[in-house]
């Protein structure tokens, strides 16, 4: 008995360390890439054609005034230099100072509108996965039906539609359902995190049209892995053994076909701060797309910059959440 037990520690300690390894290396690698995500876009700003600054100026050019603003941001460096700069700024969590407006820190344009970005993405993610698996599952059960039929023309409409159009059109039915009076607003966010009947009002509208943007491709996604598992020769002997649908569905079919799902999952989930651009610009919402699109209309780099580090540190966070979740859902691939 004694020596089962160290046998099993032994086996939890070894399991362990290989997880921690696993988990240093998959760090390792993203700093590379989030450092090689920074050089693309450093480099890119820096060969960019025209002069930022100048362009600020506008007709109020003056060379001294220009120089000295030149050598307040670190123009006058060589590249490499100005490159190596960046980083030391972007390690003390320090992302660059602003060309429009002069002298600004990048993180005070971007906080107010990062956590309302980060909400609309949450709750729409949440919501297109409410709607999408639970379909993509009952259409797969449902194959070939007109339960499937339905679900997954109705899909196939909404997936085809771009989400600034689907964006649109809900606006436009939202002013022609309220010339009842309702006095539904189509712009806007409330306040951020707070979930009062008129912040709700506000809030709704967008992250519905967020989670039907989305929803269908995990629909159609969930079928499809669904149909190829529940074609499988495991989920017939567990059919022939008497088990009840319902366990043969969920227990056995689901857990197989979400390993697919979950890919697709982490890269959603990796874009929280930044999936929401489209919806963000149709309905007004004061998050840090307007600051983006300005940003890129006034060749402010250092926003620009900014915004694609959020992006590539979530997607990669988002991929090792995914690899995590593998070995959760799979143990074959924990013990690889």
């Amino acid at each position: 008995m004694v020596l089962v037990l160290h046998c099993e520690s032994i086996l939890h300690i070894k399991e362990g360390s290989r997880m921690t390894r696993f988990l240093v290396k998959r760090l390792v690698g993203l700093i590379f890439i989030v450092l090689g995500v920074t050089f693309i876009t450093f480099i890119l700003g820096y060969f960019a054609p025209g002069d930022p600054i100048k362009e600020s100026m506008g007709d109020h050019f003056n060379p001294v005034l220009w120089q000295n603003l030149r050598h307040a941001y670190g123009f006058d460096l060589p590249w490499y230099q100005q490159y190596l700069n960046y980083l030391v700024k972007l390690a003390h969590f320090d992302l660059g100072t602003s060309f429009h407006p002069q002298q600004r820190p990048v993180w005070d344009i971007l906080k107010d509108g990062v956590p309302i970005s980060v909400e609309l993405s949450l709750w729409g993610t949440i919501v297109t996965l409410l709607m999408g698996v639970p379909i993509g599952i009952i259409a797969a059960i449902k194959a070939n039906t007109w339960v499937d039929t339905l679900n997954m023309g109705v899909a196939l409409v909404l997936y085809a539609l771009p989400s600034f159009i689907l964006a649109v059109f809900v606006q436009i039915l939202v002013l022609w359902i309220d010339k009842t009076g309702i006095g539904w607003p189509v712009s806007g966010w409330g306040e951020s995190w707070q979930y009062s009947w008129s912040d709700l009002q506000y809030k709704i509208v967008p992250i519905l049209t967020y989670g039907a943007a989305g929803y269908a491709y995990y629909a159609r996604l969930t079928r499809s892995t669904m149909l190829e598992v529940l074609r499988q020769d495991f989920v017939r002997t567990a059919r022939a053994k008497g088990l009840p649908e319902r366990t043969v569905v969920f227990r056995h079919a689901l857990r197989n076909a979400i390993i697919p799902l979950i890919t697709a999952i982490g890269l959603l989930l990796g874009l929280l701060v930044t999936g929401s651009f489209f919806i963000e610009n149709i309905f007004s919402i004061p998050g840090i797309a307007n600051i983006t699109v300005a940003a890129v209309s006034q060749r402010n780099y250092p926003v620009i910059q900014a915004t694609t580090i959020m992006v590539a540190i979530g997607v990669v966070f988002g991929n090792l959440l995914s690899d995590i979740l593998y070995g959760v859902v799979d143990p074959r691939i924990k013990s690889e």
